[in-house]
């Protein structure tokens, strides 16, 4: 399928991409988001919708999901478009303008912002062919509600900040929570691990280090639970589960961008202060970029999509100064217009 021409594509639906979004609506421009996952949000929904954020202007605390959806609402004011579960395959040029590719469609654009954090990524996936069957049926490797799983027996699969996580947010919500881990070495943030250990001597939550899983159990077609495997003794063990979660990390790389012609080092594109890639008409901003100083936080993302975005704008339509004005003043919002 190709879409409609666009002033924008923004590559990324996380927080900077959205971002980039709303100020491409408030430039006057017309904007699109293409992202490889299925929610907007990037990072924070995909992996963390529940934490808390600590460090965005504005907040003394938020959760993940709810700047989500502060950003998306932010945005929507301008009616912009977004195009999800698009994997990125190529660029081309056609004229006096650029066609993203995708898997699927085609999204012509006058510029681009790449705002794609780490990358594209997608959940690491169990290793044992006996879950492959289960997947989006009782074995679930993204949480987007945790209320979905309220009154239920989860298994948790994984060592990381991930899981972890979820272990301590889903207890209280949960029936049983198991922690299934192949070592007693974890890689979680010392706090989480301490708490969640601690559920684990309070009776709250039950950790099964050595533990992999060695088979799904399930009665007339429905997942009731999972056979572990001691990977020291050899023996197995049964556990009742309606759920089971594997959160074993993602897979991430920034794909066909790394063909752009771009200058790339570690899977970061290097930008100038005008957040330019040094391909005229392609900007990026976020995680993604690299530059002396570079901080990678929410925050200076922000400003780095308006910068972006105020430099694609003058670009196209060299008649539009880079400075936009302060936003109190813009008749776009019904404000006197300077």
């Amino acid at each position: 399928m190709t879409h409609e021409i666009t002033d924008i594509t923004i590559i990324g639906g996380g927080p900077t991409g959205l971002f980039a979004a709303f100020y491409t609506g408030m430039r006057g421009a017309t904007a699109q988001i293409v992202d490889a996952l299925p929610q907007l949000g990037g990072q924070l929904t995909a992996l963390y919708p529940e934490k808390y954020i600590f460090d965005v202007g504005g907040f003394a605390k938020v959760l993940a999901k709810d700047l989500v959806n502060a950003l998306v609402e932010q945005a929507a004011q301008f009616h912009f478009k977004s195009h999800l579960n698009q994997n990125v395959t190529a660029l081309e040029r056609n004229d006096d303008h650029l066609v993203l590719v995708t898997e699927t469609d085609r999204f012509p654009t006058r510029a681009i912002v790449i705002a794609a954090g780490i990358g594209a990524f997608s959940p690491r996936r169990l290793p044992q062919q006996c879950a492959e069957p289960w997947y989006g049926r009782g074995i679930f490797d993204r949480v987007s509600d945790p209320e979905e799983f309220r009154g239920q027996k989860i298994v948790i699969i994984g060592g990381g900040d991930t899981a972890f996580d979820w272990a301590q947010q889903l207890r209280d919500r949960a029936k049983a929570v198991t922690l299934v881990h192949r070592s007693d070495k974890y890689r979680a943030h010392g706090a989480t691990i301490a708490d969640v250990q601690a559920a684990v001597a309070a009776g709250r939550t039950t950790l099964l280090p050595f533990h992999e899983l060695h088979d799904v159990i399930s009665v007339d077609d429905k997942l009731t639970g999972v056979t572990l495997r001691d990977v020291k003794s050899k023996t197995t063990r049964d556990v009742e589960a309606d759920a089971v979660l594997p959160m074993l990390g993602f897979h991430s790389d920034i794909g066909a961008l790394s063909e752009w012609g771009l200058q790339c080092v570690d899977d970061e594109i290097v930008v100038n202060s005008l957040m330019e890639t040094g391909r005229p008409g392609i900007y990026a901003a976020g995680d993604i970029t690299a530059y002396p100083g570079k901080l990678k936080l929410i925050a200076t993302g922000f400003g780095e999509a308006a910068t972006a975005v105020n430099q694609a704008v003058h670009w196209m339509y060299p008649a539009k100064k880079i400075d936009p004005g302060h936003s109190s003043n813009m008749a776009i919002f019904g404000q006197k217009d300077d």
